[in-house]
């Protein structure tokens, strides 16, 4: 089935794997209608657990859950997933390795009526800094269906961050996703574009705009970590500047693991992303993507500027 929303993909697929992986656990903080733990939790209510407005103490019971011989994915927006639960990820979950998948929802801008509060700008940065903690932040709907499999099948915590709107697939339906394996969506010479998440589509679109001016290659880095520094910095090799593209603080997010990964080759590098600030509310996700600049356009006037032109 073709998705255009990350949490009805999410949910479905969930659901699908429940039905044939019995040790999946889903738990939920008060936000199942919210995340679509409430598809598991009606077919399977014996493995669904609704833990409250408590992230903390979800996180300690998954661990004890993976200790048992299940896998847990435990939910709740990204921005208290990664927050709240903090020290009892790192804690509990990574440093024993188990094999517990937390699942960011709303991630980003992308609640984007309840404000800084409620959104997501440094997750990802949280996430990433853990050891053996694996990030993922799927393009789209269809690679969340391809992503939530791989992680089914993956042991180790994870953290899978998944935006709360529609928005049109980038990515092709039913492909393979292969943890740790940025892929080229669009051929180029000129400036290479590191993108995630939203970003992608906005980085595919902005490469069209400019294509008969610049050549722009697209990579869409779905894993944020591991990530595969030889083929990050393979990637950029031809090209003469990067972009680096995503719904999240550029401090610390892709923009930082992309930096560190060709930090022995480095290359002219801009980032488009949210300033250090917090987000903000408003009626209209798109018109606070573009206030943030997290935009198609602003895209585009970042690869004319990393070429110098005007």
């Amino acid at each position: 089935m073709n998705y255009i929303n990350q949490r009805t993909a999410f949910g479905e697929t969930l659901l699908s794997l429940g039905q044939t992986n019995n040790s999946i656990v889903v738990l939920d903080a008060d936000l199942g209608a919210s995340t679509m733990g409430m598809l598991f939790e009606k077919a399977y209510p014996e493995r669904h657990f609704e833990m409250g407005i408590a992230e903390a103490n979800m996180v300690s019971v998954a661990a004890g859950l993976a200790l048992a011989g299940k896998m847990p994915f435990v939910s709740s927006f990204a921005v208290f997933a990664s927050g709240r639960a903090f020290d009892q990820i790192r804690q509990s979950v990574c440093i024993s390795k188990l094999n517990v998948k937390i699942i960011g929802s709303s991630a980003g801008l992308s609640d984007f009526g309840d404000g800084a509060t409620h959104q997501s700008v440094e997750d990802i940065a949280i996430m990433r800094a853990l050891p053996n903690m694996t990030v993922i932040c799927p393009a789209d709907a269809n690679e969340i269906v391809s992503a939530t499999k791989a992680i089914a099948e993956f042991n180790g915590p994870v953290y899978l961050r998944i935006n709360r709107n529609d928005y049109e697939n980038v990515t092709a339906e039913g492909a393979d996703f292969v943890i740790g394996e940025p892929t080229v969506l669009r051929e180029g010479s000129d400036v290479a574009v590191f993108a995630t998440g939203i970003t992608v589509g906005m980085a595919l679109q902005a490469a069209e705009e400019v294509k008969n001016r610049i050549s722009v290659k697209v990579i869409n880095v779905s894993t944020i970590k591991p990530l595969d520094t030889a083929k990050i910095t393979a990637l950029a090799t031809n090209c003469r500047a990067v972009v680096c593209a995503e719904e999240h603080s550029i401090i610390g997010g892709l923009g930082g693991a992309i930096a560190e990964a060709m930090r022995r080759t480095p290359k002219p590098m801009e980032f488009v992303g949210i300033e250090d600030v917090y987000g903000c509310s408003d009626h209209n996700y798109g018109k606070l993507l573009e206030h943030f600049g997290i935009t198609a356009k602003n895209i585009a006037e970042t690869i004319f500027k990393m070429e110098g032109v005007k």
